[in-house]
């Protein structure tokens, strides 16, 4: 029915304006009692089996939805709701800011994949801790951090670490966030010494805690092998819980819709291999030594099973649940019921 009826008609839109539109229509939809128990009835599917614990947390099942979906937590209560087991909200930065100037987000339909160049466009931090308090505590929530355009990469550590004081009470675990291609200069924090300084910095505050809360670090597709060993060191000499497998890419190989050459991130369907290369070379260069989370052109029942074989502990949805709708989530659980 999405595919084929729901999906035609939100597609003849502008893209950034039809993610408020049907975020506000579900968000209204479970609040109606006879269209939230048909919504619950159609795309519901929770079994014990679908479990997971990793680094410290239990998953209900171990399909989340990825960072940018939900950048200022407004709609992770419904996001659960539809069946998602982890809801990631972000990226926040420490002052609310507008991001770039629109269109920014283009549909590259023939590719099964989205171009955006959002740049961490949210009402800060402080907003979203507004609307997390109070939350069902029964909502595994991830809160991803950055830093605002404004900061330089210097003062970066300052950024994160006021996200982080700010969401502790109310995430369950963290992500930061050094690998988005839509705010200038970023990636640079990538490096070996500013990564392992920003991190180590973040993993004091964590110790100073009542208790610790995961950290894991975002990386980008585009790194080469030889920064994915720096990272692998990064990841076991600060101690942070894993990693997330991966953000968008700069990348346009293969692609055959007209505005391919768009500036910023690609995600969707062509960069499933390309992660999935990264999750498996991670995983066997650490010997396992960290989880990892994959994301990245998640389309079907049989990419979440690969990004799973391929080492993955959790898996992490947004383009491909754009493009294949909320009925994804109970394909994948069913999927993982059957093996």
């Amino acid at each position: 029915m999405y595919k084929a009826f729901i999906r035609p008609i939100l597609f003849s839109f502008d893209p950034e304006k039809v993610h408020h539109f049907t975020t506000s229509m579900l968000k209204f939809s479970l609040k109606t009692p006879l269209l939230s128990w048909g919504i619950r009835r159609h795309y519901g599917l929770e079994d014990k089996a679908l479990a997971r614990e990793v680094f410290g947390l239990k998953f209900k099942n171990p399909i989340g939805l990825a960072a940018g979906f939900d950048k200022d937590a407004k709609y992770f209560d419904e996001m659960s709701q539809i069946g998602f087991g982890f809801v990631e909200i972000g990226t926040l930065t420490p002052k609310p800011q507008l991001g770039n100037p629109k269109k920014r987000l283009f549909r590259l339909k023939e590719d099964k994949a989205i171009i955006n160049r959002m740049g961490f466009n949210n009402g800060g931090v402080a907003a979203a801790v507004e609307r997390l308090k109070g939350r069902n505590p029964s909502i595994l929530l991830g809160g991803n951090i950055g830093k605002n355009k404004v900061t330089p990469n210097e003062a970066a550590v300052e950024d994160y670490k006021i996200c982080f004081e700010a969401l502790y009470p109310y995430v369950d675990y963290f992500v930061v966030n050094v690998s988005s291609p839509n705010t200038p200069n970023l990636r640079a924090l990538q490096e070996k010494e500013p990564l392992t300084n920003l991190l180590q910095t973040l993993q004091i505050l964590n110790a100073e805690k009542p208790k610790k809360k995961p950290i894991l670090l975002k990386i980008a597709p585009d790194l080469t092998n030889e920064q994915l060993l720096d990272i692998i060191e990064i990841v076991q000499t600060t101690q942070i819980a894993g990693v997330i497998a991966t953000n968008t890419t700069i990348g346009r190989d293969n692609l055959v819709a007209e505005n391919k050459k768009e500036t910023g991130g690609l995600s969707g369907k062509p960069l499933a291999k390309r992660s999935t290369e990264v999750i498996k070379f991670l995983t066997e260069q650490s010997g396992n030594a960290f989880p990892v989370i994959g994301v990245g052109g998640i389309h079907s029942a049989a990419d979440a099973l690969e990004k799973l074989a391929a080492g993955a502990s959790l898996v992490q949805l947004y383009t491909g649940f754009i493009y294949e709708g909320p009925g994804l989530i109970k394909q994948i659980k069913k999927a993982l019921l059957a093996k």
